[in-house]
């Protein structure tokens, strides 16, 4: 078993047999562990508290749940079939500034002169992003990013038109400041 891996699932749950899938296809060794969803073990109740649902990936002692999130997960760790080597810390946090800034750089690009991401009506992504808005002040402040820089007139600062347009719904001022 490779770095401790144990995968909580259960035999007809099309989402751990997704991850199941994902782990086999990248030739990741794991301990399988079948779940009883009418008698759910101590571990899965300790590992997914919350929820008590399957799939539940356990690296080295941490669970990640969430189908989709147990996949995006493996992919980070493991490329092509083998480790992601780490970076140093310095080197770790220029590299997730960096990741950070490009995602930020992408969704600018997308978003162009459209008045919403899905184009004139408030949508799925808008909603999936308008609450990481306020967290823009903190990256700048503690992570040292210059975003009004990179993302001047949709996602940030003073011409911030994205969020300017966001924030006359009534469901989003409690997100603003």
């Amino acid at each position: 078993m490779e770095d401790g891996l144990i995968l909580l699932g259960y035999n007809i749950s099309m989402f751990a047999m997704r991850v199941r899938i994902a782990l086999d296809e990248k030739g990741i060794e794991y301990e399988y562990r079948e779940e009883s969803l009418d008698n759910k073990s101590p571990l899965l109740l300790e590992m997914n508290p919350v929820h008590q649902k399957v799939p539940v990936l356990i690296h080295n002692g941490k669970p990640v749940s969430e189908s989709l999130m147990i996949l995006e997960y493996i992919d980070e760790i493991y490329i092509n079939g083998g480790r992601r080597v780490w970076f140093s810390k310095g080197e770790e946090l220029e590299a997730a500034k960096k990741e950070l800034m490009d995602g930020l750089k992408l969704l600018e690009g997308e978003l162009g002169e459209k008045v919403y991401f899905g184009g004139d009506k408030f949508g799925f992504l808008d909603v999936a992003l308008i609450p990481f808005y306020n967290c823009f002040d903190s990256f700048e402040s503690c992570g040292k990013l210059r975003i009004e820089e990179h993302c001047p007139n949709s996602l940030h600062g003073p011409r911030g038109a994205w969020r300017k347009r966001a924030s006359p719904s009534p469901s989003l001022w409690l997100l603003l400041p």
